[in-house]
C-alpha cells in the first residue's frame, strides 16, 4: 500500500522530545552529483543537520532525495563538493566500511532481512566483527527487539512476520552497533496506515534517545511529523520548514 496519512496523535509522539543540540552532525557544502550520461542528481546542494534532529527530506520522485541519503551514508561519493559527518570529510576518509558499520544505521523501503535465519539472528549478524562476544551479541539483539515491540518474535523467520514487523526488525538491526545517525529511505512506502504509524513512533523514540534521524519520503503527511522538512526539487533544497516548536 502507499504511505499513509497519519493523525495528530502520532505527531505528538514524534516531535517535541526535548531541545535539539545545535552542533552540526551532518553538513553538505556545494555538493554536485552527476551520473554517467550527464544526469544531474544534485546541483550545488547545501545542508546542515544538528545532532539529535529528526529531518525529513521530501520531494517528487527523481529529485535527488535518495542520492542525498546515499552520500551521507558513504554509499556513493559526490562529483564535487564536501560531505561532512561528525566533522569528518567522507571524501577523504579511507575506511568507509568502518564508518558505515559504526556511525550510521540504514533502513530502506525493502527491509533486506535474510529469510532463512531467525529474526534474532538477523539482528545479531551485523554485530559480528565488533568487540562483543556471542553472549553479548545475543543479549543486545534481544534487547533491541524488545525496544521495537517484537520481544516475542525473535525465534521466528522473517517470512512469518507482517510487513510492518519486518521493517521494525530492520530498524533494530540498523541500531545494533549504536550509530549516532539513522538514515531511512522511504521506510513506510510498502506499509499500511497502522504499520506506518508505529514506524514513525519508533523514529520518535530513537530520536529521543539521542540519535539523529534523516528520513527520505515523498509523503508530505509523514514529513510533517519530523522536526524539520527540507524539500528538494531538481537536485536543490528549495525550502526548509520547522514543523514543531517543541
Amino acid at each position: 500500500m502507499s504511505e499513509a496519512t497519519l493523525g495528530p496523535s502520532t505527531s505528538s509522539l514524534v516531535a517535541g522530545q526535548g531541545a535539539i543540540e545545535q552542533a552540526p552532525v551532518i553538513e553538505l557544502r556545494d555538493v554536485v552529483k552527476r551520473y554517467r550520461g550527464g544526469v544531474l542528481a544534485l546541483d550545488r546542494l547545501d545542508l546542515v543537520i544538528a545532532k539529535r534532529e529528526f529531518v525529513a527530506i521530501s520531494g517528487p520522485s527523481g529529485c535527488g532525495k535518495s542520492t542525498l541519503l546515499h552520500l551521507i551514508a558513504a554509499l556513493d561519493g559526490p562529483t564535487s563538493g564536501t560531505v561532512l559527518v561528525n566533522g569528518h570529510d567522507l571524501t577523504k576518509m579511507h575506511d568507509l566500511s568502518y564508518f558505515r558499520r559504526r556511525d550510521v544505521g540504514l533502513v530502506f523501503q525493502l527491509h533486506n532481512l535474510l529469510p532463512r535465519i531467525s529474526v534474532l539472528a538477523n539482528v545479531e549478524i551485523v554485530m559480528y566483527g565488533t568487540h562483543l562476544n556471542n553472549r553479548a551479541r545475543h543479549q543486545r539483539a534481544k534487547e533491541l527487539l524488545e525496544e521495537v515491540d517484537l520481544g516475542g518474535r525473535g525465534n521466528r523467520l522473517p517470512t512469518q512476520l507482517s510487513g510492518g514487523e519486518r521493517q521494525r526488525v530492520a530498524i533494530a538491526r540498523a541500531l545494533a552497533n549504536e550509530p549516532g545517525i539513522l538514515l531511512a529511505d522511504e521506510p513506510t512506502g510498502n506499509l499500511d496506515a497502522e504499520s506506518a504509524r508505529r514506524i514513525m513512533e519508533l523514529f520518535g523514540r530513537v530520536r529521543s534517545d539521542g540519535v539523529t534521524v534523516v528520513m527520505v519520503t515523498h509523503d508530505e503527511a509523514l514529513a510533517a511529523l519530523a522536526d524539520r522538512t527540507d524539500r528538494i526539487e531538481a537536485g536543490r533544497i528549495v525550502s526548509s520548514t520547522r514543523n514543531h516548536s517543541g
